[in-house]
């Protein structure tokens, strides 16, 4: 996922983590399963007719089979570029959305338990990012993320010196 320094110009995207996916399509299909209940408990107290219940089946298929979709595309959550950051459906994120000329600094904060990365902007905004949902670990995330933020800023690497062995 991580793009190394020399490959300039290259995006990375980030998806969320497969067991987080399988956690919100836990809940997903629970609430369309309480959703069958509560109709099949409407049908027999009122008296309606089995078409209505048809029907409310039909619907729930039909949005477990769009939960599954979902699931499988598995669209980026974080997208990293040379101009900037996008980050989507991820709650409570703050700013969606800015170039790295208006990022002030990155730093790790902890909010509500949450391992996260919290963008500073010029402007006093911020953007966080919980590192544990995405599908890689936080430090290359965070490596990549400081590549694209230096690189943004016009700052270049330096080579690393491997030290000579001692005469």
């Amino acid at each position: 996922m991580a793009d190394s320094g020399c490959n300039r110009g290259v995006s990375s995207s980030y998806r969320f983590s497969g067991p987080f996916v399988v956690r919100l399509l836990g809940t997903g299909l629970v609430a369309v399963g309480a959703l069958v209940l509560v109709l099949v408990a409407l049908v027999v107290l009122l008296g309606l007719p089995a078409a209505v219940l048809g029907v409310g089946v039909v619907l729930a298929v039909l949005a477990v089979l769009a939960l599954g979709l979902v699931a499988r595309r598995g669209a980026a959550v974080v997208r990293l570029d040379e101009t900037g950051y996008r980050i989507r459906y991820v709650r409570g994120a703050g700013v969606r959305q800015a170039a790295w000329k208006q990022v002030e600094d990155a730093a790790a904060a902890t909010i509500e338990g949450e391992r996260c990365v919290v963008l500073r902007l010029r402007d006093g905004r911020t953007s966080t990012v919980p590192v544990g949902v995405l599908a890689v670990r936080p430090e290359v995330f965070v490596e990549d993320l400081r590549e694209h933020l230096n690189r943004g800023h016009g700052y270049r690497a330096v080579p690393r010196r491997t030290p000579s062995p001692p005469a």
